[in-house]
Order: structure tokens, then sequence, then C-alpha cells
């Protein structure tokens, strides 16, 4: 291909990869000329499907960072559609039941646990991390939802994102009506 084509079709691919956020965009641009690293995310390799856990990517919890962060297989992961109480935002207190949540995705996910991530539309967050709906591969457990049933996390939908809104706003509304987690242990909920 000649270096004028190269560039446009070079050029085409990169706008393709920022505009939809897609990582096999990112490698196709790469192939032509180096992509910026922020557009590159680690693909773990596919796996078979799971009984009752959709196709994704396996890999194994490395390090947790908070109730809604973690690091699968040396990837930081963001969980999608819903948000813990902060722990470590740089100049803020820990809010309340942030140290709660994050003991809890420690319970549900000790370092070592085998998961399955699944993707939605967006595969990259602001900050670079990889966002997924993140399931137990033992039991098939969607973690994502159950901190949400439990009280731990509340709804947070960004579009594109929304494969599990509806499921994600139901839950919350049975632990606010129960009263479970942080909807009884925090003012405001």
């Amino acid at each position: 291909m000649g270096s004028g084509r190269q560039l446009i079709a070079s050029e085409l691919l990169r706008v393709l990869a920022a505009t939809l956020g897609m990582t096999l965009a990112a490698t196709a641009v790469a192939s032509c000329s180096p992509a910026p690293a922020a557009d590159r995310a680690p693909v773990p390799t596919a796996t078979p499907s799971l009984d009752g856990v959709p196709d994704g990517t396996s890999g194994r919890v490395t390090r947790l960072v908070d109730g809604d962060t973690l690091w699968v297989s040396g990837v930081k992961i963001r969980l999608i559609g819903m948000d813990t109480p902060e722990t470590h935002r740089p100049g803020t207190p820990v809010q309340c039941f942030g140290e709660a949540a994050s003991r809890r995705m420690a319970t549900l996910l000790p370092v070592g646990t085998a998961v399955r991530l699944v993707y939605d539309r967006g595969r990259l967050d602001r900050y670079g991390r990889t966002l997924a709906y993140v399931y137990r591969s033992a039991d098939g457990l969607f973690i994502n939802a159950q901190l949400v049933r439990e009280g731990y996390a509340k709804v947070l939908t960004i579009p594109p994102d929304t494969a599990h809104h509806s499921e994600f706003e139901a839950l919350e509304l049975q632990a606010r009506r129960t009263g479970v987690g942080r909807w009884s242990a925090c003012p405001n909920g």
C-alpha cells in the first residue's frame, strides 16, 4: 500500500477506534502505525461459556482496590452499572459504607478467584480502566448485581453501557425498600 493510502487508512482506523472505543479497531491501527497507549487495552483470551455465565474473558483476581474496582490478570477493571462509596479519592474522607463495600468485595472475590469478564458497548472509562460485568467462575455469581442487591452499591448507568440497567434499578429499589446495606447505614443512602 502506498504511503498516502497507508496514512489515510491509519487515520481512518484511529478515528474509528477513538469513536467506538473498540479494542479490535485499536489493534488494527497498531498494524498500520503505533496507536497511543491509551487506545490499547489488554485483551484477555476468550474462553468458552460457563453454565449460566455469558461468553466473555476469563482471568483471576490479582488485586482489590475498593468496592467497584479490582485488577484481573494484570488489567484494572471498573465494574459497570453501579457505584460504591469512595475509599481512595485524594483529598476527601472515606464515604459512608465505603469500607464495608470494600470488605464485601474482598469476601466475594478474594485474590486468586477465577472470574469471567463480560463487556458492554464501551471498553474503557475516562481513567483508562477496562469496563466489565464480573461473574465469579465457580458459581456464576454476578458480582455487579450482588453488590447492588445487598445495598453496597447504587446504580450508576453511563451510556452506552446500559445492558443491565433495568435489572440494577429493580435490585436497588428492593434494597432501599428493605433497608439493607448503605440504605439504612448512611444518611440519604
